[in-house]
């Protein structure tokens, strides 16, 4: 089915999403400014806290003027805005946080705390508003977490026009008014000054590359996409298996959480002044790397290398989990998390599923006519496989650590990291492959093997850009990516 055909059916399918929120009038409570709250999150597996940073007031909002409440149902937390004279909601958004991850890990389990700097992005309020944020239980229930009243004409609030003689705006694709538009705005980080032709070749290339895939395609006036340059003083990024640290306007770095190829930054404040320069619904940050890595947080943030052989495929994976809360479907690699999905409860995310009801499909809309559910695939064959080549793919990872950890000469750390590179493409040559050579390619139905589990987890094709690296999106992920961008362009 064609991309422009799902984003109508979606269109016509999800009606109140288009009219719940027409409730809620924009120049009743808002002035046409972004607020942005800054807190700090703070705790470990059993404790959380939250206390808020500073307010701030700047530039246009870039969001619809329309559709002012999520009811994707999506992500671990909201945060709601209610007009605090009346307690009307008047504002909500779903997300994901790395706080929240951090507190699937081992060392969050053994009462190591933490503290993540985070920001609510909202239109500017008119009056005092009750920031009010909610997390999801272990049966996916919302429940409040924190609330504090905000008063946007208090004195304390950072009325700052971001302005940095050091940054330089490019509108890499732009269609209009960024009300009706999903505004993107790609920072670059890891770029020296003397690489300002690279990042604008590279912002130039992935631009390009994102207009490639469906639903984008057909969508690709929907969209406005900002390059945003600040020079960092050294090339690159953290390294810390391989002892390598640099000096970058972001603070990016592999190894997020203890996981070789998660490549995170900490360093919220920063990325939000960067991307304060332009409007922005959603943040890319482009890594200027040859390693692979990326990793994307839903309705946060998102990282992708520049120059890996798969970096078309990272920007587009990493960017499905930032901007449109779609789950990994993956299952084989190792992670940093324990129990993501809880056992006998249903994933919000919309393209994986624990099928609690097979006779009711989170995407049945969509099932190929008649197929069995659970729908049996060649799993055996591809475990087999693939479980091998992960032990193979850290072992060479590892060994390329130690080098350059090392100081070992440039052609032994090239000669490594071009053997990897090599193995890498000739395992995602043949996972494609054998996928598509499925009895069930092309089909949808409900497939064992999902969201970082082997077992009791589904997903909805044989293959998809959320499972593996040369494939499309799935039809179910197009049509919730195509849902999304109704949301901010209605």
């Amino acid at each position: 089915m064609k991309s422009l055909d799902i984003f109508l059916l979606v269109m016509f399918v999800f009606p109140l999403l288009l009219t719940a929120n027409g409730n809620v009038k924009f120049d009743d409570y808002f002035i046409d400014k972004t607020m942005r709250i800054d807190y700090f999150h703070i705790g470990d597996a059993t404790n959380e806290f939250v206390t808020i940073d500073r307010a701030y007031q700047y530039g246009i909002w870039a969001g619809s003027l329309n559709n002012l409440l999520d009811e994707f149902n999506n992500g671990a937390y909201y945060y709601k805005i209610y007009d605090d004279a009346s307690g009307r909601l008047i504002y909500s958004k779903g997300f994901d946080s790395y706080f929240k991850e951090y507190q699937l890990t081992g060392e969050a389990a053994d009462g190591i705390k933490r503290t993540y700097h985070e920001s609510a992005i909202i239109p500017y309020p008119k009056a005092k508003i009750k920031f009010v944020l909610e997390k999801r239980d272990q049966m996916n229930k919302l429940n409040k977490v924190f609330s504090a009243v905000i008063d946007p004409d208090d004195v304390m609030v950072i009325r700052d026009e971001k302005s940095d003689e050091n940054v330089k705006v490019v509108k890499s694709h732009y269609s209009g008014d960024p009300h009706v538009k999903v505004d993107v705005v790609i920072l670059g980080e890891g770029y020296s000054a003397a690489e300002e032709d690279k990042f604008n070749a590279d912002l130039k290339k992935f631009t390009e590359a994102f207009f490639k895939l469906e639903p984008y395609k057909d969508l690709k006036d929907k969209f406005n996409i900002y390059g945003v340059f600040k020079p960092s003083v050294d090339s690159g990024i953290d390294e810390p298996r391989a002892g390598i640290f640099k000096n970058t306007v972001l603070n990016c770095t592999f190894n997020s959480l203890g996981s070789e190829r998660y490549l995170l930054t900490e360093d919220n404040k920063s990325m939000r002044d960067l991307a304060a320069h332009v409007p922005y619904d959603a943040i890319y940050i482009m890594v200027n790397h040859n390693r692979y890595g990326g990793g994307g947080i839903y309705n946060f943030f998102c990282t992708f290398t520049s120059d890996n052989q798969f970096a078309e495929y990272l920007f587009t994976h990493e960017f499905g989990h930032s901007f449109s809360g779609l789950a990994d479907e993956y299952y084989t690699s190792a992670t940093a998390y324990d129990n993501f999905y809880p056992d006998g409860v249903e994933p919000v995310e919309p393209n994986i599923t624990r099928l609690l009801d097979p006779n009711n499909v989170k995407w049945k809309d969509l099932l190929t006519h008649r197929i069995e559910i659970p729908t049996p695939w060649e799993k055996e064959k591809y475990d087999e496989v693939d479980y091998a080549w992960q032990k193979v793919r850290r072992e060479m990872n590892n060994k390329t650590a130690a080098l350059k950890k090392a100081k070992a000469p440039a052609d032994q750390i090239k000669e490594a990291e071009e053997a990897y590179a090599k193995k890498d493409k000739e395992q995602s040559d043949w996972v494609t492959q054998y996928l598509n050579n499925s009895k069930y390619a092309g089909m949808v139905g409900a497939f064992e093997g999902a969201g970082y589990m082997s077992k009791g987890l589904y997903r909805s094709m044989t293959n998809c850009l959320m499972f593996t690296k040369q494939a499309p999106f799935c039809k179910v992920c197009q049509a919730a990516i195509s849902k999304v961008i109704k949301h901010y362009t209605n």
